[in-house]
């Protein structure tokens, strides 16, 4: 397997000149030579697929929010930028290296849906990737490219939920990052970004607003991720057919894979949709560390553990949806044989309680409850009435979930029940040491070859402050919803 160049360029793109001397523009010129309809068949041809976790085909999301376009208000296009899946850093990677490809995408997918404006969601924290942007949009409009358009830059807090579609939205509107139950097509912003930090916010209410729909006036956004909308400029450019010359039939081209955690070494790469998960880990980790084995990958906090035995299972998102597993924003955390799972799962329980806004109750208090009674098991300081707890508060924890961060608790952590029982048993019979849980957070750089974590993640209460002690309310009965909100404390 090789390292391909599709939408991650091998040398960074200084600036809009290197741009158009890679073929960098192509795109949005024949774009302006093609209908809005036209260019939403040529996505939905080429079966780009979301590459923000949920891989929805991109045609028909961009098909929907056409048809749902307002006859008085103007539909928006939201880049989501705010990347916090622990283990993933490849829409960062891509920011730095050529920004001017997703803003590129992204007039392309304004001319597509009738926008006039588009909002790049990032966090506050993003500061070379805040820096590349905006230059990028500065030259952008000089060269006449956004004409009509209006590109903003917003900066958002660092929680998890920020990069939830809906919730991002809230946050653009001004409010809290907690996720709505209202899609983006049927929901969209309520005001246009007046500047690069402030929101027009109009009415802070978040519930009994108008819904988008076909012919009726509220407008809806479309949200796209940062590498969904990187492919877009080559997909117009060279035709839906070029696209598929990668890939497989059902995830055709290429994807931006970031592998961490017990391989010889760290990165972010290209491949093919495709390719097997253990020449991912070798091409883009240099494969386990000397003298280790590979027991487990993680893909994000998202999906079930992979096994050993299931590494040479393809990189696509129907191959690994066939083993119980998911592709989702393709960060691979490798786990060799020094590691502990049942701690490493219960550092993932933890990130998903603390980060858990507590909109949905069960979410908050039974992913709580999941996080203390994992890291008793990891202490080796529980027997089997916890982990009969341990699988009620699992059959619990995402009723009535607005989201999928809940769901998230349920899937990985009953993927290690399920496959690892060696594991647990180990830690049940006392055979195997105690240990705190691992920590897990979302990743803050990569330099030379080594991931580092966002360290601070270890002191933020469930209440999502810093202080000493928690409050004992969830962030939703903490914060309210009805005013503007204040910055999120950042400890």
């Amino acid at each position: 397997m090789t390292v391909v160049h599709r939408v991650l360029p091998p040398e960074p793109v200084v600036d809009l000149a290197d741009h158009l001397r890679r073929r960098g523009g192509e795109g949005l010129a024949r774009a302006r030579q093609l209908t809005p309809d036209e260019l939403i068949a040529e996505v939905a041809q080429s079966g780009l697929r979301g590459r923000g976790g949920a891989g929805f085909p991109t045609g028909i999301k961009w098909r929907t929010v056409r048809d749902y376009a307002s006859s008085t208000a103007h539909t928006s296009v939201v880049v989501n930028a705010a990347e916090g899946e622990p283990g993933t850093f490849k829409d960062r990677t891509l920011l730095r290296m050529n920004p001017y490809e997703v803003i590129e995408g992204a007039l392309i997918a304004a001319r597509a849906v009738g926008a006039d404006q588009v909002a790049f969601g990032l966090k506050a924290s993003f500061g070379p990737e805040l820096a590349r942007l905006r230059t990028a949009i500065a030259e952008v409009t000089d060269a006449g490219w956004a004409e009509g358009v209006e590109l903003d830059v917003f900066e958002g807090p660092n929680e998890y939920l920020y990069g939830e579609e809906t919730a991002l939205l809230e946050t653009l509107d001004g409010r809290y990052p907690f996720p709505r139950l209202a899609p983006p097509y049927r929901r969209g912003l309520h005001e246009v970004v007046e500047t690069s930090r402030d929101v027009g916010t109009g009415s802070n209410l978040s519930a009994h607003v108008e819904m988008a729909g076909p012919g009726g006036e509220a407008p809806p956004t479309l949200v796209d991720n940062t590498e969904t909308l990187a492919n877009i400029p080559r997909i117009i450019a060279r035709g839906a057919a070029w696209f598929r010359t990668e890939g497989t039939e059902q995830s055709p081209g290429t994807i931006v894979c970031t592998v961490t955690g017990s391989t010889d070494h760290h990165g972010v790469a290209e491949v093919q949709m495709g390719t097997p998960l253990r020449e991912v880990i070798d091409v883009i980790g240099g494969g386990p560390r000397p003298g280790r084995r590979i027991t487990a990958v993680l893909s994000g906090v998202s999906n079930a553990l992979i096994p050993a035995s299931q590494l040479d299972t393809p990189v696509t998102y129907e191959d690994l949806a066939a083993i119980g597993s998911g592709l989702g924003s393709a960060g691979f955390v490798v786990f060799d044989d020094t590691d502990d799972l049942v701690a490493a799962v219960a550092g993932v329980s933890r990130f998903l309680a603390v980060e858990s806004c507590g909109q949905c109750t069960p979410c908050k208090q039974d992913g709580l409850a999941l996080a203390g009674l994992l890291e008793a098991v990891s202490r080796s300081t529980a027997g089997e009435r916890e982990m009969d707890e341990i699988r009620r508060r699992l059959d619990s924890v995402a009723y009535g979930a607005r989201c999928f961060l809940a769901t998230q608790q349920q899937v990985v952590v009953t993927s290690l029940l399920d496959r690892y029982p060696e594991a647990l048993a180990g830690h049940l019979d006392g055979s195997a040491p105690g240990v705190a849980p691992t920590e897990v957070a979302e990743m803050v750089d990569l330099i030379e070859g080594q991931a580092t974590i966002d360290e601070r993640h270890r002191h933020k209460q469930p209440d999502w402050s810093y202080d000493e002690v928690d409050s004992g309310q969830s962030p939703a009965d903490r914060f309210d919803e009805h005013r503007s909100p204040e910055p999120l404390p950042e400890g």
